[in-house]
């Protein structure tokens, strides 16, 4: 079954795309289910796709916009991360952590490697399902900004996990030997809270913040 979906490159094999496909399009369905359940309105199901599917156009175009690279590597993107909390801040966190998993779908069909089905769990469905769990906090003061901290945290946890039992081996020449034990926590999160801070400081603009709850209130009128 692993060799039907997946080549001797660790790519994709059409069938593997076909699934992937197919499983992005039904997890989607699903967090738009669970929004029009959490919000208990009715005829809200069109203005639901359409905020989620924007969240998901958002981060997956904005992650391919690169502010610039980390010396150990790993790449700091425009905010691709705040989308998907964004929903999660929205509809809750059962709809942000599906929205996540269709967005790790997308960045596996963007850029497939397989070593294993708990390496693609660990790199991609798990990790930025991750970022749902924003939702939890969307109550609390300043929960957008709590929320979008924690999940970033839980995002490079299960990154960190994958790291260390598979990616050991791939650790670059001018990584400090010393930390060599620390490789996997420090080469994910060093690209993350980079990011992070960057998001953290945007969300502070008033301006920014003012048209974030504007839009909030969009997504749930």
């Amino acid at each position: 079954m692993f060799d039907f979906l997946v080549n001797a490159e660790g790519g994709l094999t059409a069938a593997g795309y076909a699934l992937c496909i197919g499983a992005g399009i039904v997890l989607f369905a699903a967090a738009i289910i669970l929004a029009g359940r959490v919000t208990e309105k009715k005829r809200m199901g069109t203005k639901q796709l359409v905020m989620c599917a924007m969240t998901l156009a958002l981060a997956f175009i904005t992650s391919y916009i690169k502010l610039f690279n980390m010396p150990w590597g790993g790449s700091v993107t425009l905010c691709s991360m705040l989308f998907i909390v964004l929903a999660a801040n929205w509809y809750g966190p059962k709809t942000g952590i599906l929205v996540g998993l269709v967005y790790g779908i997308l960045q596996f069909i963007q850029e497939p490697y397989v070593l294993s089905f708990f390496q693609v769990c660990c790199d991609y469905i798990l990790a930025f399902a991750a970022l749902g769990v924003a939702g939890f906090f969307a109550k609390k003061k300043q929960g957008l900004i709590i929320g979008y901290i924690v999940a970033v945290l839980a995002r490079g946890a299960f990154h960190a996990l994958g790291g260390y039992l598979y990616w050991m081996d791939y650790m670059p020449e001018n990584f400090p030997q010393s930390l060599k034990s620390l490789y996997p926590i420090l080469y994910n999160y060093s690209y993350l809270i980079v990011e992070a801070v960057i998001t953290v400081i945007i969300l502070c603009i008033p301006a920014v913040a003012k048209g974030l709850n504007r839009v909030k209130r969009t997504a749930l009128d």
